[in-house]
């Protein structure tokens, strides 16, 4: 971005999107933050304001309530100073498919991918039209990995993935930078919210080391980046692959394998 614009993040109360408010005061942007527990997004707005001097507003909402989610909407759509949103904000749940039920699962999918696609169709003509600006969301590398076993949050993580790609392609061109952030296992309390103990992982990444390296994909301006992936040049495979594939698709012709 040209000028240190505002910056809104949702579930900024606590975890990655606590950090992410940290480090983007420490840059010298002022601040939105999103969240449900009003003390906690009061607390760490005094904090904020006090060590960096930046200008820090506190917006209570639940993005799985219709009338809160308007009101974030209306700030990202109306609010020229907001350059930039992080759409943090989202859940975990334990047991299995058939375990879940119907209405909790909802809830995930709503909160989720409803709440985030609905927070960045806000923002995003704004942006386009100023021809500035950045749209981070935070998925999961759950969205690549059906095989481990959190089907509808993996589902919903490989929609953000989706998401965050096609819309990549859709405004690079209009000067809008959007970032797909993947962590792994990260030390936070959506585990605690989500039924699950943090300590039966054998292994977690820091909040801040994860940020911090997010922040270095965010500077490059990388379409997607993943901090726990050891060798870049897989993902780079994977992307040709998927390339590859799509090459082979022929909306005409069935598959010789198919015919009898």
């Amino acid at each position: 971005m040209t000028t240190r614009k505002t910056v809104l993040i949702t579930g900024a109360s606590t975890g990655i999107g606590a950090v992410y408010a940290q480090r983007f005061a420490q840059r010298g942007h002022d601040l939105v933050l999103v969240a449900r527990d009003n003390a906690r997004l009061k607390a760490l707005a005094t904090e904020l304001r006090n060590e960096h001097n930046v200008i820090v507003d506190v917006l209570q909402a639940d993005l799985t309530q219709t009338a809160d989610l308007n009101k974030v909407e209306a700030r990202l759509r109306d609010d020229d100073n907001i350059g930039l949103l992080i759409n943090n904000a989202g859940a975990a749940q334990s047991g299995s498919f058939i375990e879940q039920t119907t209405d909790s699962v909802a809830l995930l999918v709503s909160l989720n991918t409803t709440a985030l696609v609905r927070l960045a169709s806000a923002i995003a003509p704004r942006l386009a039209k100023a021809g500035d600006g950045a749209i981070i969301n935070i998925g999961s590398v759950v969205g690549l990995a059906p095989e481990f076993g959190m089907s509808v949050y993996g589902a919903t993580k490989a929609f953000v993935l989706f998401l965050s790609q096609g819309l990549s392609l859709e405004l690079s061109p209009k000067g809008v930078y959007v970032q797909a952030v993947l962590p792994a296992a990260t030390r936070t309390e959506i585990w605690e919210r989500a039924g699950i103990d943090i300590n039966t992982l054998s292994e977690i990444m820091e909040v801040s080391d994860l940020v911090d390296a997010a922040l270095v994909g965010f500077d490059r301006r990388e379409p997607v980046t993943i901090p726990p992936l050891q060798d870049g040049a897989r993902w780079d495979a994977l992307q040709a692959a998927r390339q590859g594939l799509l090459g082979q698709i022929k909306q005409s012709a069935v598959a010789e394998r198919y015919m009898g």
